[in-house]
């Protein structure tokens, strides 16, 4: 493993804010919609906690998605216009699907949704516009439970095949706006976390209840981010893997705030897209 404590010791690094999840008694749960009357978006309690997030690039060529759970890669893309959800599906999705075959290594790639991010300082991000705010909490997209429950909403008929072979869920984050300095992306080496850190928490949506894995704080975690990331570099994180043994299968991840970025840079503008991966067995 590469990151033992003398290379993180060696490795530059800031101290950033991250959100974790604060002592609480009940079950955290979050609106996707208008909450009703007198409810608040959310119960969860968030905590700030400072901690040393680390300049990966040194040490970018040993990371792995099966040991820590993330990989930067150059990846150029022939898109230059991500505002058009049609001409991503037709253009990016196809790049996205050889970049993750040929890292992950897996015999079939779905490439499910994508979203963009704008830091705007919009009051509300889930009205359905072309992009959201940065999500400035410490999170992973996927759980134990909904990690499979992708699988059975999207692959129809396949499904119960699928499920029997391994698969995993990654996702592939780009900057938009170049060199992004702006709410940079901080990726928790998936191998410092422990199960205990993980707390579900339910997505209400109008028709359906989802999940997602919200973090506790702990001091063994190792934060990783690549600074001044270009157009042509992607981070590519685990948020599920259905090998429960021997391998990273859930990668913490946070939006922060560098305390050395310039105050004229430009606002975060990034896109992320979600693959299912399926190995051969």
């Amino acid at each position: 493993m590469s990151l033992d404590p003398q290379t993180l010791g060696r490795l530059p690094h800031v101290e950033g804010v991250l959100n974790y999840l604060g002592p609480m008694t009940e079950r955290p749960h979050r609106y996707t919609y208008d909450p009703p009357p007198g409810m608040p978006d959310t119960n969860a309690i968030y905590a700030p906690v400072s901690a040393p997030i680390h300049n990966l690039r040194p040490i970018a060529g040993t990371l792995s998605l099966d040991a820590e759970g993330v990989r930067l890669l150059r990846s150029p893309s022939a898109l230059r216009d991500f505002d058009d959800a049609t001409t991503v599906e037709r253009i990016y999705y196809p790049e996205i699907q050889r970049l993750v075959a040929e890292t992950a290594g897996v015999e079939r790639v779905v490439v499910f949704d994508h979203t963009i991010r704008r830091r705007l300082g919009r009051e509300k991000d889930r009205a359905g516009g072309p992009s959201r705010e940065p999500v400035p909490r410490v999170h992973n997209d996927y759980t134990e439970r909904s990690g499979p429950q992708r699988v059975r909403d999207l692959m129809g008929e396949e499904a119960d095949a699928l499920l029997r072979r391994r698969f995993a869920i990654i996702n592939v984050w780009r900057p938009i706006v170049a060199p992004l300095l702006d709410a940079p992306l901080a990726v928790c080496d998936a191998s410092s976390v422990a199960a205990e850190d993980f707390q579900t928490m339910d997505l209400l949506y109008r028709d359906r209840t989802g999940e997602i894995y919200v973090v506790r704080p702990s001091e063994r975690h190792r934060w990783l981010y690549a600074p001044a990331m270009a157009a042509d570099e992607v981070l590519l994180f685990k948020c599920y893997d259905s090998q429960n043994a021997g391998t990273a299968r859930f990668a913490p991840h946070s939006a922060f705030n560098d305390p050395t970025a310039p105050e004229d840079r430009l606002p975060r503008a990034s896109i992320e897209a979600r693959a299912l991966a399926f190995f051969a067995a």
